[in-house]
């Protein structure tokens, strides 16, 4: 498999912190700023080799004595949904998907707080205020958009912010209302995603980081096949 070239620049370690998602455990990570004439193209090299972006830094996991951190993507043309996705897609049939500059506007940082409220309440996120939203979403030296979901009401149900890359789409952050928690929309915007991939001929989808431990990650392995970052180079994960 061809090897990715990262173009030469600094790297900086983070100091340890508790890790959010395995318990005990700290985390450290390696970043680095997006910079350049060439953002985009350092962004999907980087992407390529396991990095995530936040704002305007790419990092990627560096902890001491621990690898649970796996990145994985979804190669769309293969993907082929299972049964429950299948039935989760039909259930939000009623959904309307439109493509919207990456701006931070009042309407979605109420469904945002909203969605920390129920779901991550105890997070380092949820102390963030409308100008934190703004510089999550806005600061960004790469093209990036958001995608909002409407149901037949014109109620917004879900916001994914997306980077667009070389190679595909990398799911920055999405969020969605708490009480339509039976529509299972944080992976029917995974599906969105796959879909619209499939219909611009885009390969992948970047999922972030997969943790096999942690059931906060566990949707993540139910998209088959799933490839993940080895030290070979990416490769289809297992199936269970």
């Amino acid at each position: 498999m061809k090897r990715v070239q990262i173009p030469l620049r600094h790297f900086f370690a983070t100091p340890p912190t508790p890790c959010p998602y395995l318990p005990g455990r700290m985390e450290r990570k390696v970043v680095t700023l997006l910079s350049g004439d060439e953002p985009d193209q350092l962004h999907s090299v980087l992407s390529t080799a396991g990095f995530r972006r936040s704002q305007d830094l790419a990092y990627r996991p560096a902890c001491d004595n621990c690898n649970a951190c796996v990145p994985v993507r979804i190669p769309a043309a293969r993907f082929q949904p299972n049964r429950t996705q299948r039935k989760n897609w039909r259930r939000n049939g009623d959904l309307t998907a439109r493509i919207v500059p990456a701006v931070a506007i009042r309407e979605h940082y109420v469904l945002f707080r909203q969605y920390l409220s129920s779901r991550h309440a105890e997070g380092g996120m949820a102390d963030m205020r409308f100008g934190d939203y703004r510089a999550m979403i806005e600061d960004t030296p790469v093209e990036s958009f958001l995608v909002e979901f409407r149901d037949a009401a014109n109620v917004l149900q879900a916001v994914c912010l997306t980077d667009r890359m070389t190679d595909g789409y990398s799911l920055v952050y999405s969020f969605f209302l708490p009480s339509s928690a039976a529509r299972s929309l944080g992976v029917y915007v995974v599906q969105w995603h796959v879909e619209h991939a499939r219909a611009e001929a885009i390969d992948n989808i970047y999922l972030g980081y997969w943790i096999e431990d942690s059931r906060k990650m566990a949707y993540k392995a139910g998209f088959r096949p799933l490839e993940q970052l080895t030290s070979e180079g990416w490769s289809d994960l297992a199936a269970e």
